[in-house]
């Protein structure tokens, strides 16, 4: 690919960017795709990964290096500029926030080349939201078992504890009053009524296994890995980055197991319990699975689905971009044994807020 390629992708990204409320990263892009063009530092850094597939999304490993050294306090001029560190940024500051950013890119080359190789991993805490709302809804028609999480693509594990925080919305509340990690105004006009219903049935869940698999697991007590999932969380999104805080907190006091594996291997040794609701969940990492991969996933759940029993009940519940009228909804979708798999809601893609169908 060629370096006009390349800033191309970039420039795509910074589009990508500005419609997700991050005026910052696109205006830094923006300036990066033209720097790369001209074969500056952004260029050089970048050099051998100019034909990286799209999925590795470079430029977000770049921002987030970038990014990682700005929470480390190694860029304090760049600092002033993002909220994430204390700072502010305003479009007129652009030209003088880029010339921080460039000098950090130059500087650091070294430490940014290392980090190109580290696969973006937002772990996005406010997708519980949805994760929450389909588990709401299985353990209620299931009865009210207990719970095995079990989580495809579970990054650091921190929504294996979706359990223990606090969603909000209007006349609607779930969780415990005093969870580090707080979910407010949930849902757009408020709760739907199975949910509130299913709240309202169980107001706390008994969570007996949290267990999940990624292909580069993180471990959110491991300070490098926590400064990772904290770098990857866009510097403007100051109330995401709060979430994540709050469930690191949370994750050094409740347990949880990720391993190193993919999904079809790992669901491959994933059984129904008696006397136990095993959930298995994901929420926006199907993209990121080949298709033959995927075609390994979708028969073990339908394994899954058909050595499940009214005493050891399985659902599926996924939050995934669905093509629907030219354009990705991001859907709630909740399959429990082996019935018809049902659409509950729709959401942001960061999940908050969400509405029903």
């Amino acid at each position: 690919m060629s370096r006009e390629q390349a800033a191309a992708a970039i420039e795509r990204q910074a589009r990508a960017c500005a419609a997700m409320d991050a005026g910052l990263y696109a205006d830094l892009l923006t300036r990066a795709a033209a720097d790369v063009r001209a074969g500056g530092p952004c260029a050089t850094v970048i050099t051998g990964y100019e034909d990286a597939p799209a999925d590795d999304v470079v430029s977000l490993r770049l921002l987030g290096g970038v990014h990682a050294l700005v929470l480390s306090g190694r860029a304090p001029e760049l600092a002033r500029f993002y909220p994430s560190a204390g700072g502010a940024y305003r479009p007129a500051d652009a030209p003088a926030c880029w010339t921080a950013f460039r000098t950090v890119v130059e500087a650091e080359h070294d430490t940014l080349r290392r980090w190109l190789r580290r696969p973006p991993q937002t772990n996005e805490v406010g997708r519980a939201n949805l994760l929450l709302a389909g588990l709401l809804h299985a353990v209620h028609e299931a009865g009210g078992l207990p719970v095995r999480l079990v989580e495809l693509g579970a990054s650091g594990g921190l929504n294996l504890r979706a359990d223990e925080f606090r969603v909000e919305a209007a006349g609607f509340a779930w969780g415990p009053a005093d969870s580090p990690v707080r979910l407010p105004d949930a849902w757009r006009g408020g709760a739907p009524d199975w949910l509130r219903e299913a709240a309202g049935t169980y107001p706390k869940l008994t969570v007996v296994e949290r267990i999940g698999c990624d292909l580069t697991p993180l471990d959110p007590g491991d300070p490098d890995d926590a400064l990772a999932l904290r770098a990857y969380v866009w510097p403007q999104h100051t109330a995401r980055a709060a979430r994540l805080t709050g469930a690191l907190e949370l994750a050094r006091r409740l347990p949880a197991r990720v391993v190193a594996a993919g999904a079809a291997d790992f669901l491959a040794g994933i059984t129904p319990r008696p006397g136990t609701l095993t959930v298995v969940w994901h929420s926006v990492m199907r993209q990121y699975v080949p298709a033959e991969e995927w075609a390994r996933v979708t028969t073990e759940l339908d394994r899954l689905a058909a050595a499940g029993s009214a005493d050891a009940p399985v659902a599926h519940l996924s939050f995934e971009p669905h093509p629907r009228e030219a354009r990705n909804a991001f859907e709630l979708r909740a399959r429990l044994g082996r019935g018809a798999e049902r659409l509950l809601a729709e959401a942001h893609p960061h999940g908050l807020p969400a509405w029903p169908t």
